[in-house]
Formats: structure tokens, C-alpha cells, sequence
């Protein structure tokens, strides 16, 4: 599968961003779905996660309450929407596939990756 993710921009803190992620191929509905991000010098940071059937999802705690994750089968279509963002929310931010039943929050577990994009939270 084939990702390619949207959406990022310079905002301001407090302002909300939504970030797609349009997957290609005939089984996007089988995969979990997630969104990472990564800052220069750190590892990627797992944000947000999505089953198969989009009944489960987790959040790491310093998003909960402000990002919600959401998928749209009918679209391969993942999008995050990101409400009162913070300074510290600024990173480059990735969707990923996993092909398997199991939502995990390591990147290495994850099968297929997009091409990232920036997200800018000014203070």
C-alpha cells in the first residue's frame, strides 16, 4: 500500500490542523492505521492509532482530549484533527499501515510508511 499524507502547515498555538493521509490499494479497510511524529535528534513518536474497524483507538497522553483519529474505508482515508495545538506539537508528521489485527505504538512495527509532513506551532 501506498501512502501519502497532507495537511500540515504553520499555525499558531491554539489553532487547529487536520492531516490526511490517502492510502492506495484494495485493502486499506484490513490495515491499522496510525499517525507518528518525529523532531530532529529524536525518534519517531507514535500519536495516534485506529483498528481495522475504526471502533478502537489510542492516543499518547500528551495529545488526549486535543487530537482525535478517524478513517474513512469507503476513501482510504486517515485523517488526524489536531485541536489547540502547542509549540511542542511542531514535528514532522507520518501516517502508517500495519498489516495485522493489533494496534501497536512502535514504528518498527508498522509495514508501510507516507512521506511525512510539517507541522509548524508558533507560540
Amino acid at each position: 500500500v501506498q501512502l501519502q499524507a497532507s495537511g500540515g502547515g504553520l499555525v499558531q498555538a491554539g489553532d487547529s490542523l487536520r492531516l490526511s493521509c490517502a492510502a492506495s490499494g484494495r485493502t486499506f479497510s484490513t490495515y491499522v492505521m496510525a499517525w507518528f511524529r518525529q523532531v530532529p535528534g529524536k525518534e519517531r513518536e507514535f500519536v495516534a492509532g485506529i483498528t481495522q474497524s475504526g471502533i478502537g483507538t489510542h492516543y499518547t497522553d500528551s495529545v488526549k482530549g486535543r487530537f482525535t483519529i478517524s478513517r474513512d474505508d469507503a476513501k482510504n482515508t486517515v485523517h488526524l484533527q489536531m485541536n489547540s495545538l502547542k509549540p511542542e506539537d511542531t514535528a514532522v508528521y507520518y501516517c502508517a499501515a500495519r498489516n495485522n489485527a493489533l494496534l501497536l505504538v512502535l514504528a518498527k512495527n508498522y509495514d508501510y510508511w507516507g512521506q511525512g509532513t510539517q507541522v509548524t506551532v508558533s507560540s
